[in-house]
Parts: C-alpha cells; sequence; structure tokens
C-alpha cells in the first residue's frame, strides 16, 4: 500500500476591481447638404448645382434654417446662365417622435412642394420644388420650375438628390472625465461606403460632452478630419447624444472642399446603474469585489476535492504551488460559482508538498 502524505497550505484571495468593457451604442450619421445630380428638361436643357469652382460637386447646402443655397449653371439652347439658387426644404416633420427632422431619415417618406428663387447678374427668377422621396430609400427626386422675371418659363428640371446617411455601431468605454470608442458606419443604400474611425468625448456634465478633434477613414482608405463641437442630451429624448461632425473636406473626390457639415446621434440604452443617465455620460459605476472566498479540503487516494464558498456569479480560479518562496500559481480549475458552497475535484499532486489558494474575480 502506498502511503501519501502532503504538507498543504490553503490561501484566499481575490481581485478587488473589475476593469469597464467596452459598450455599444447606435450610431447615425447624416450631412446637412444633398448632392444633386445634373437634370435635363425634355428639351436637352441642363441644369448642374454647385458649391465648388471647376467640375460640378452637385450640393445644396445650408443657408438658413431650411433655406438652403447653391451655385448654378444653366445651359438654355446653347446659352449658359450662371448663379446663385435659394431653394427651401419642406417644412420640419417629425413623424416617429425621435425630435430629428424626418426629411434626413432615409427611413421615412418625404414629400411636399417649395418655393426658391434665384439671380444670375442682372436677371433673376423663381423656383418651384417638388419633392419625393420614398420609406427605405436614401434617393428622392426633385423638380425645380424656373420662371426668370424677363424671358418667363425656363422649364421644369427634374432632378435625383441623394441623403447622404450612414449607420452602425459606435463601441464606446466610459470613464470619469471623457468617453472613448469608435465608429463603424456603413452608408445607407451602398454598404461598400463606410466610415471608421476612434473618437473622444470631454464630459462637461451628464447632458453636455465636448467632441475632440479627431481624424476617420472612409471606404476608400481617405482621411476624413474633423474639429470639435458640443455634443447634448435634451429631454425627452433622454437616451440620445447629438451634435455636428465638422469635416475639412467631407467629400475628398471633388476639387474643393464641399459637404463640410454632418449631425451624429448617438443612441445608448445602456444604463448599468438604472439611474436614467445612459452608460455614455454617467460617471463609470464603481465594480462591486466579490467577498474573499473560503475554502475548504478534503483528499482520497485519486483526487483533492475542494469546497468553495463565495458570491455567486463570480469566477472563481483554483491554483497551486509547490514552493512559495516562487510565485508561479498554476490555474488548475476555474469555476462560476452558482452556489454559495460549491465542489470542484483535481487530481492529486505528483509530490510530496502543495500549496492551494482559491482567487475570486
Amino acid at each position: 500500500m502506498k502511503l501519501f502524505s502532503y504538507a498543504f497550505v490553503i490561501l484566499c484571495s481575490f481581485y478587488p476591481f473589475i476593469a469597464p468593457g467596452a459598450e455599444t451604442a447606435n450610431g447615425r450619421l447624416w450631412c446637412l447638404s444633398l448632392r444633386f445630380n445634373q437634370a435635363t428638361t425634355s428639351f436637352g436643357d441642363t441644369l448642374d448645382l454647385s458649391t465648388v469652382n471647376g467640375t460640378p460637386n452637385g450640393e445644396l447646402q445650408p443657408y438658413q434654417n431650411l433655406k438652403y443655397v447653391s451655385g448654378f449653371s444653366l445651359d438654355v439652347s446653347g446659352f449658359p446662365i450662371d448663379g446663385t439658387i435659394f431653394i427651401n426644404l419642406p417644412a420640419f416633420a417629425d413623424i416617429n417622435g425621435n425630435g430629428f427632422n424626418d426629411f434626413f431619415e432615409s427611413a421615412l417618406t418625404v414629400g411636399g412642394t417649395t418655393s426658391g428663387t434665384y439671380s444670375a447678374g442682372s436677371e433673376h427668377g423663381t423656383v418651384t420644388a417638388s419633392w419625393a422621396r420614398g420609406a427605405g430609400s436614401k434617393d428622392g427626386s426633385c423638380t425645380l420650375h424656373l420662371v426668370d422675371s424677363v424671358f418667363g418659363d425656363l422649364g421644369s428640371f427634374n432632378h435625383r438628390f441623394e441623403l447622404l446617411e450612414y449607420q452602425g455601431p459606435v463601441l464606446f468605454t466610459p470613464g470619469t472625465n471623457n468617453v472613448t470608442g469608435s465608429v463603424n458606419l456603413l452608408q445607407t443604400g451602398d454598404a461598400t461606403s463606410s466610415l471608421q474611425g476612434p473618437f473622444e468625448f470631454v464630459k462637461i456634465s451628464t447632458d453636455r460632452l465636448l467632441l475632440q478633434p479627431g481624424t476617420w477613414t472612409n471606404g476608400n482608405s481617405q482621411l476624413l478630419t474633423f474639429t470639435n463641437d458640443f455634443y447634448s442630451r435634451d429631454s425627452p429624448w433622454t437616451t440620445n447624444y447629438y451634435g455636428l461632425i465638422e469635416f475639412d473636406d467631407g467629400e475628398p473626390n471633388t476639387p474643393a472642399p464641399d459637404y463640410l457639415a454632418w449631425v451624429l446621434s448617438i443612441d445608448d440604452t445602456n444604463d448599468a446603474n438604472h439611474n436614467g443617465i445612459p452608460d455614455f455620460s454617467d460617471d463609470p459605476a464603481a465594480a462591486v469585489a466579490p467577498r474573499a472566498p473560503g475554502l475548504a479540503l478534503v483528499w482520497n487516494s485519486t483526487n483533492l476535492s475542494f469546497s468553495i464558498s463565495g458570491d455567486v456569479g463570480h469566477l472563481h480560479d483554483i491554483q497551486q504551488i509547490t514552493d512559495l518562496s516562487t510565485s508561479n500559481w498554476q490555474t488548475l480549475v476555474s469555476v462560476t460559482l452558482t452556489n454559495d458552497s460549491q465542489t470542484v475535484s483535481v487530481p492529486l499532486p505528483q509530490g510530496r508538498a502543495g500549496f492551494w489558494r482559491a482567487v475570486a474575480h
């Protein structure tokens, strides 16, 4: 009969802090400018909109509230007219009650007729705009009917316009004074076009943050740099943070900086401490350390049986070392407690001395 003799010490330990992990919110980014393609009348006359010189970029940009502006180039029977056009967008609507204008949400229908004006040197006239965009589409139609104060009806120009919108996850890690993370946004209607990159917000309060300057990368590996802007969280949309993204150049493929002003909406429904403030701007919840575990040992001819007592739901490791003058503890088994007292077994050690401890996470 072989005799086993062991010198053993049972120790208990725990890790008092748990580092907060990354969380996920929903992000939506849209440009306040619209992209218009060239329009052609039934007579072959053309109308282009542009905010840059050279090749038209199709941009219709914000001017004042829902009044928009662009340069235009009109070709009527081979006679060019260049000037400035002002067009009103449809009135603000918020059918889904999220606080944002339905016009800039691809999920919702857009329609209506608005007015505008244009000027080209000494010439000027009126514009009637007829808008339509179906729910679930980034593309819509806008027919511009121009009437000149001198020459009369110049015709109706049928444009396709595009809403520039991106959606996707926002990963973030809240800190005491800031929030860091990254976005991975895909363009609505074009899954090959994306915007990715890191961000940092400085916390001013739980309702107000300051976005720090940064750089994102688009699907063509082009860098889009943005400046700092304030973000707010307003009642009754208490899970939502919104503010401007102002790019140095929002469309690098055009000949000059354009499509500069965008809105970023971050919706965070995480609320770990259930205090009504999303984790995105809340102070990080202090991690609750598990209590020091209790450990009892029983051995027989084939194994060691450990009885662990500790906080249910926490991971506990049984670790072994043969020489206490070293620190090379080896984990024998890990278990998440489902009961305050739980038993696990490990094989008998090969040597004659052993030291064990329980570590709670």
